[in-house]
């Protein structure tokens, strides 16, 4: 509205209540962002210790699933798994620290070990002839991954 050359303008902003109101919402909702970022933070190392046990049992699975499927003529059945030729072998098989085949201690993973390695003969639709392997590792915290897999029997 203009009177004779003077233009008075109507006010336009926020009112001291709709601030506050903006400044207690932004808080909370900034709190609860915080509060789940905490979270996040301090479980953060959990993943890492869930993969390597996934890949120490992956590591073991593998090698149990490379050997013979029945104890060859004249093969091995000790407690040496250096020695271990079929995968019979690893039934029972267990470890309180992880080491390589040739029994040397990983230093890097002796909060790790294998708990179980159990191998049964299993009906699989289709094969004649199946064993199920399953692998039992357990890491830092309680952490425990169990990892199955199947070995056949097939001629080369």
């Amino acid at each position: 509205m203009c009177i004779k050359s003077m233009c008075i303008k109507k006010q336009a902003g926020i009112s001291l209540i709709e601030l506050i109101l903006y400044i207690v919402i932004v808080s909370v909702g900034l709190a609860g962002i915080l509060s789940v970022m905490n979270v996040t933070t301090r479980h953060s190392a959990d993943p890492m210790v869930r993969k390597q046990a996934l890949a120490v049992a992956e590591s073991l699975l593998e090698e149990i699933t490379l050997k013979e499927y029945a104890n060859p003529t004249g093969g091995y059945s000790g407690a040496d798994r250096a020695q271990f030729d079929d995968v019979d072998d690893y039934n029972g098989y267990t470890a309180p620290a992880i080491v390589d085949i040739a029994g040397n201690a990983i230093g890097a993973l002796s909060d790790y070990s294998v708990d179980s390695v159990s191998v049964s003969v299993s009906a699989l639709t289709g094969v004649a002839e199946a064993k199920l392997i399953t692998v039992t590792v357990s890491g830092p915290g309680g952490e425990t991954i169990a990892l199955s897999g199947y070995r056949t029997h097939y001629a080369p």
